[in-house]
Formats: C-alpha cells, sequence, structure tokens
C-alpha cells in the first residue's frame, strides 16, 4: 500500500513539473519584426525606374517566408493607390522595380505580413520637381485638442 501511494505521488511530481516546463516556453516573447524600407535612387526624375526594397528580419535572422509583401504606391494628394506584391529576392530582401511618368511627391507604405505580425513602413519620395505634400493626417486631431483645451480653460473661468 505504501508503495502504491509512493508511486502515485512520484508520478504526480512528474506530471506537475512536466507542464511546468511547457508553460515557461510558451511565455517566451518572440522578437518584433523590423523592416527597413529604402529607394535606390530616393530622388530620380520621370521615366526613370526605382527600386523599392523591404528588407525584413526578426531579430538577428532574415526573414525569407513572408506571408506577406506589398508596395502601396501613390502620387501626394491622389486617391487611386496602386499595390505590387513583391517576391523574396535574397537575404530578407523583397523587391519590385516602377517608373513614374508624372512628376511630383510620392509616397509608399511597405505593407508585410510574417510570423503573426504586421509591419508596414512609409517613406516620402520625390520623383523630378515636389508636388503639394500630404498633411500629416494629424492636423484634425490637433484642432480637436486645441478646441478641448480651450474649451475646459473657458469652463474653469466661469466657476
Amino acid at each position: 500500500m505504501m508503495k502504491r501511494v509512493l508511486f502515485i505521488l512520484l508520478a504526480v511530481t512528474a506530471i506537475i513539473a512536466g507542464c511546468g516546463k511547457e508553460d515557461t516556453q510558451e511565455t517566451e516573447i518572440p522578437k518584433l519584426l523590423e523592416v527597413e524600407l529604402s529607394l535606390t535612387p530616393d530622388k530620380s526624375e520621370v521615366n526613370q525606374s526605382i527600386t523599392f526594397d523591404a528588407r525584413v528580419s526578426q531579430g538577428d535572422e532574415a526573414v525569407a517566408d513572408a506571408d506577406e509583401v506589398k508596395f502601396e504606391i501613390w502620387r501626394s494628394k491622389d486617391e487611386q493607390h496602386e499595390m505590387i506584391a513583391a517576391k523574396h529576392n535574397k537575404d530578407g530582401s523583397y523587391k519590385i522595380e516602377k517608373t513614374f511618368d508624372q512628376e511630383g511627391t510620392y509616397y509608399v507604405y511597405a505593407h508585410v505580413t510574417a510570423r503573426g505580425m504586421h509591419s508596414m513602413p512609409k517613406k516620402e519620395f520625390i520623383v523630378g520637381k515636389p508636388s503639394d505634400p500630404e498633411d500629416g493626417g494629424n492636423s484634425q486631431m490637433e484642432n480637436m485638442e486645441k478646441d478641448k483645451d480651450s474649451s475646459e480653460h473657458d469652463s474653469s473661468e466661469h466657476h
């Protein structure tokens, strides 16, 4: 009888110890997905080819197995955005080439999905002469904050 109790206690202890090891492995935090977006050349002329390169890494490792890499490109203040898929080149590098037939200020997002994460760095670039850049996108929020601050200030004066 004593041997059975001892055996059951050892078995339960082994199961609990095994579960504890699995828990510590699950709490390991994966390294962030990093995307370095570059353009060559960074300023070009009309009808000159530009190479867009997204270098994808996680920690010290180049990511050659990204689920999706797309470049979203548009001219400033233009509603038409072009999405171009890129394939892995080498060493975590995903590239496309494109030429532009209109001068102006342009933008590119690299949409990268890999290993359960998503990253989308953005760059501004110029073809020929720059056009008016887009608003930073925060101007409405900044105005709302200013209005909020001034209304709080006004209401505190009335008390």
